[in-house]
């Protein structure tokens, strides 16, 4: 799987239909569930997305990047120069990885709907609960319902805000949602579910 991604990105990270020039979405999810500049930031599949350069640019101080393309972290690490001194970067795969520590926040954008089969979904789960403690507050940009079925040559699981509470179980109290169309830098509009949740005990 490493490989498809390094390849999709090798092919042009800005010409990639999840590309965003702002992740203003994400910002808004983070600004409704009253995230400071002094939370510890976890961007799950952040690659080359700017969401880690407008956090930066926030003040924020404790910012990691998880992707499972090494291409598409080195894009950010020479777009942001020395400052991707400032972060800490992890090549690996989410439903495999076992988290050193726990954060303040969980960040996902397009990479939940990823999540076609149970032994992914599980791996996943267990990367959150071992990366969260009551009162983290994570924050998942996916597919909606009424999005695409595939992406990337690849098979997507579409979620509502409603979808992500019953994947997440009932340890996780709704903070916030919002709905967004995204255009694709190919033109096309891509309906997308936002929901953050707090942790509010320990998960099942």
């Amino acid at each position: 799987m490493a490989a498809h991604w390094d390849d999709a990105y090798t092919q042009g990270e800005t010409t990639r239909s999840w590309y965003q020039g702002d992740p203003t979405m994400s910002l808004r999810m983070i600004d409704a569930a009253g995230i400071a500049a002094d939370a510890s930031v976890v961007d799950i599949g952040g690659g080359s997305a700017r969401l880690v350069d407008s956090l930066l640019a926030r003040g924020h101080h404790d910012l990691t990047v998880l992707d499972i393309s090494e291409s598409a972290l080195l894009i950010a690490q020479e777009r942001l120069g020395q400052d991707a001194d400032r972060v800490t970067w992890i090549h690996g795969d989410i439903c495999s990885w076992s988290p050193a520590r726990v954060y303040d926040v969980w960040h996902d954008r397009a990479v939940m709907h990823f999540l076609t089969s149970a032994t992914d979904q599980d791996g996943y789960r267990r990367a959150l609960h071992a990366a969260s403690r009551p009162g983290t507050v994570a924050v998942f940009g996916c597919f909606a319902s009424d999005g695409p079925t595939h992406c990337s040559a690849l098979p997507v699981v579409s979620r509502d805000p409603s979808d992500v509470a019953e994947f997440l179980g009932g340890k996780w109290s709704l903070v916030a949602q919002d709905r967004e169309l995204h255009t694709t830098p190919g033109g096309a509009v891509q309906p997308f579910a936002w929901a953050a949740f707090s942790r509010i005990g320990d998960t099942q």
